[in-house]
């Protein structure tokens, strides 16, 4: 996908390959995503819920399940070669991405605490 691509094809592509696999799944999305996004999701039947922000608060306020999408950007930040952006290949990417949520997972579910890379020069 070129640098150029818009969010709103991006997504429109992503929503292809989501509705392939995960035919029930539901998308909350910003407001940049308000016209041609939700209307190609309803084509396909995923309900996309555009997320508003609170008109009256100034500065900086916790947006409705967006802490969900920034925990797990951290959980994944956790992961050294995920920090920079190493592979040359989209499908390499998407199975280091892979590793670092089996990893995370299989490491709350056996209680085992997270190591982290920082401070480890």
């Amino acid at each position: 996908m070129a640098a150029s691509t818009t969010e709103n094809t991006a997504g429109i592509q992503a929503l292809e390959q989501v509705k392939a696999t995960h035919p029930t799944v539901t998308k909350r999305v910003d407001a940049g995503f308000k016209t041609k996004f939700v209307e190609h999701a309803a084509t396909l039947g995923i309900n996309a819920e555009v997320v508003p922000r609170n008109t009256e608060t100034k500065g900086f306020h916790v947006v409705k399940r967006r802490w969900v999408v920034e925990r797990t950007l951290g959980w994944l930040m956790l992961h050294r070669r995920l920090v920079r952006d190493y592979e040359t290949h989209p499908a390499s990417s998407e199975a280091m991405i892979h590793i670092a949520m089996i990893d995370n997972v299989s490491r709350r579910i056996t209680d085992e605490a997270t190591p982290t890379w920082r401070g480890t020069y």
